[in-house]
């Protein structure tokens, strides 16, 4: 259960950027750019991956009371990601000049990762005391 447990949450850690990633990164499919995932079809591919998680993990009463502050983690993760690509997505003709500047992007890249560093410890600190009431079972 400890295993499954571990890669549940990185899967769910990742869910956002996995799929973020894949869309904007199909070599095979660079013709096709007007085919994007739209913003509620990222919420409800994060929705449906975190139900399979918790549908998998088979909790008891017990756990099942540990289980809505990683959950509620994993969305602020996944909704973190998701606007992340959202503005991605929309940005306007006066952000090309912006994404151009190798400084600019570090700043940017700096300030995505503290954020995202700051989301994946909240989650750390969620899932730990459920991760520890969980059995090889």
């Amino acid at each position: 259960m400890r295993k499954f447990t571990i890669a549940a949450i990185a899967v769910l850690s990742i869910a956002g950027s996995g799929a973020v990633y894949a869309q904007y990164h199909r070599p095979w499919m660079e013709h096709v750019r007007h085919m994007r995932m739209n913003p509620e079809d990222r919420a409800a591919f994060v929705d449906a991956r975190i139900a399979a998680v918790h549908a998998g993990l088979k909790l008891n009463a017990d756990q099942e009371k540990l289980w809505p502050p990683v959950e509620a983690a994993v969305r602020d993760f996944a909704k973190l990601r998701i606007d992340r690509a959202n503005a991605r997505m929309n940005a306007g003709p006066g952000d090309a000049d912006r994404a151009e500047d190798p400084i600019a992007r570090l700043r940017q890249r700096a300030e995505d990762m503290g954020a995202s560093s700051a989301a994946l410890k909240k989650i750390a600190d969620a899932a730990d005391p459920l991760y520890k009431t969980l059995d090889e079972g």
